[in-house]
């Protein structure tokens, strides 16, 4: 068998060190970003995100699946508060899931998670009445303005007619 061509031919590595990178602060209120990839035309967003202590996420429901991994510091669903997500933990969620994300005041850190979200999740006000779509194209709407108020230009992987950055 002979060694395909490739489809997508690559000079270098897609690769992102956030270590190196500016962290985006309050793309919402307490949440800071490092956006790694963001496919609005898919539907996919992965992002490592700090939540500062005390911060509630609204209620949604997912379009699609999720993967979440836990760095530092500690989380829970408001409905599954026996469950907490510590350093270490991986959450996978399905489809179709309704929950809100907390963190606790007492944390004495901020929780430190990386994400790979397929689909939108649809929030919703603390009535239960629809509040907004958060997909891969609001999420990456929402951290290019929060960067632009702080004078950085974000770097991330972004398919497009060829995978490259997004600031190229």
């Amino acid at each position: 068998m002979v060694l395909p061509m490739p489809i997508h031919p690559q000079d270098s590595l897609l690769t992102l060190d956030t270590s190196k990178l500016p962290l985006i602060k309050n793309v919402l209120p307490g949440v800071h970003v490092y956006p790694c990839f963001l496919d609005p035309e898919n539907g996919v967003w992965v992002l490592r995100v700090l939540f500062e202590p005390g911060v509630t996420l609204p209620k949604h429901f997912h379009t699609g699946a999720v993967h979440l991994y836990t760095m530092t510091g500690s989380w829970h669903y408001i409905e599954y508060p026996d469950q907490p997500q510590t350093a270490g933990s991986y959450l996978y969620e399905p489809g179709g899931s309704i929950h809100q994300l907390h963190v606790p005041e007492s944390n004495t850190e901020v929780t430190d998670t990386f994400m790979m979200v397929t689909g939108a999740n649809i929030n919703f006000h603390e009535n239960d009445e629809f509040m907004n779509v958060m997909d891969a194209g609001w999420i990456e709407m929402m951290i290019r303005e929060a960067a632009k108020t702080q004078g950085i230009i974000p770097r991330y992987i972004k398919p497009a007619s060829g995978a490259g950055y997004s600031d190229e």
